[in-house]
């Protein structure tokens, strides 16, 4: 197994990561794919210079992280060679740490799943074992990874160098800190140093956030995402991404898109966070007695609610109760948002495991900086 070494901010120790201007390049060629991009190409749309492209690009193929792709026709003069991204240059994993279950997803670097793996865990039972638990697993996925992959020639390879560990929980917490807050229905776990024992425990950079944030920023680093929309997840609990200006709204202290502790009924049933009549009680409630229509109604009073706050693009519903009847809750939802004269488009997420592959862009995302590294000074004093 190989692995990215930690710089002392954090970041992975990897010379494609110095400067603004190689993140640049690095994201077009992602965005390019397989048809590739031309150095005239990257300089028109970065601004940059052909000459500081041609030095950009030259470095990036020592990297191993471009090469050519061909060449393509040139209104005058000679073909122009066209490069592109190697996916399988470096890796990424992503945790998805649930209530009740643990997924572990290895990406190369445009975040595609190599690999998946899951099993039951209960994050109530705190964190020594969970953590323990994750260590374990981010080591084993990575070894069995590893005798798979293939070299250029074909023959027994190695992994690609782990640019970090990106890990979603449910909230509340601190992305900044890297430690989780009372949550709710495993409060055990308010003031754990989660990415300082995990970083401890598998000498690599570790990145924390809420799983909606994770699932969001996931799906907004895709081709043709909407500038602006909300990730509701339905599970085991209910809660919101939010991506404004194609980056996620996190808030000052990572409480922005708690959807499913917005009091929708006063004096209503009691939640576990400590008030009454919240969104997620009541939907989860209503999941439990088998009346889905209903759950997907309730949802849609908070979907409109953030349609009406933010005037977002698009609501994208996700999570293991929505995947359960896709049809029930897009519709239900799209009803309440079109009785309310909402315009705004309800879908249902097409990408398994959304919430560990989005984890897993926790770390890629700055690689292309589309975000800033975990820790950096740009990341305390910037809101995404």
């Amino acid at each position: 197994m190989t692995v990215m070494t930690r710089d002392p901010g954090g970041g992975a120790n990897l010379s494609a990561l110095r400067g603004h201007n190689a993140a640049l390049v690095l994201d077009l060629l992602r965005t390019a794919g397989e048809a590739g991009i031309s150095r005239l190409e990257l300089a028109g749309r970065t601004g940059l210079t052909p000459q500081a492209v041609s030095k950009i690009t030259a470095r990036l193929r020592t990297e191993g992280l471009a090469a050519e792709a061909g060449r393509r026709a040139s209104t005058g003069g000679k073909p122009r060679t066209v490069l592109r991204l190697v996916p399988t240059a470096a890796s990424a994993v992503g945790v998805h740490l649930d209530r009740d279950a643990l997924t572990l997803a290895l990406t190369d670097l445009t975040g595609t799943p190599l690999a998946v793996r899951r099993r039951p865990l209960a994050l109530a039972d705190g964190p020594d074992p969970v953590l323990t638990a994750v260590a374990e697993g981010v080591r084993a996925l990575l070894a069995e990874a590893a005798p798979g992959t293939a070299g250029p020639g074909g023959e027994p390879g190695r992994l690609p160098p782990v640019l970090g560990v990106g890990v979603a929980m449910p909230g509340p917490l601190d992305h900044r800190a890297g430690v989780p807050g009372r949550v709710t229905g495993a409060p055990v776990w308010e003031g754990c140093a989660v990415r300082e024992v995990l970083e401890g425990r598998l000498g690599l950079p570790v990145a924390l956030d809420k799983d909606t944030n994770a699932a969001a920023l996931g799906l907004a680093v895709r081709p043709g995402a909407p500038r602006s929309f909300a990730y509701v997840h339905l599970g085991t609990g209910l809660g919101a991404g939010l991506v404004v200006g194609g980056a996620p709204l996190r808030g000052e202290r990572t409480g922005a898109g708690e959807l499913g502790h917005q009091t929708v009924q006063l004096d209503g049933p009691p939640c576990g966070c400590g008030a009454r009549g919240c969104l997620e009680v009541l939907c989860l409630a209503a999941v439990a007695r088998g009346e889905l229509a209903e759950a997907a109604r309730i949802l849609g009073t908070g979907a409109a609610n953030l349609v009406r706050l933010l005037d977002i693009d698009r609501v994208v519903l996700g999570g293991r109760v929505v995947r359960g009847a896709p049809g029930v809750f897009a519709d239900g939802v799209s009803a309440v948002l079109a009785g309310l004269r909402l315009p705004t488009p309800v879908e249902v997420t097409d990408v398994p495991d959304a919430v560990a592959l989005g984890a897993a862009q926790l770390v890629l995302a700055p690689f292309f900086g589309l975000a800033p590294p975990r820790g950096s000074s740009e990341e305390r004093t910037s809101r995404p």
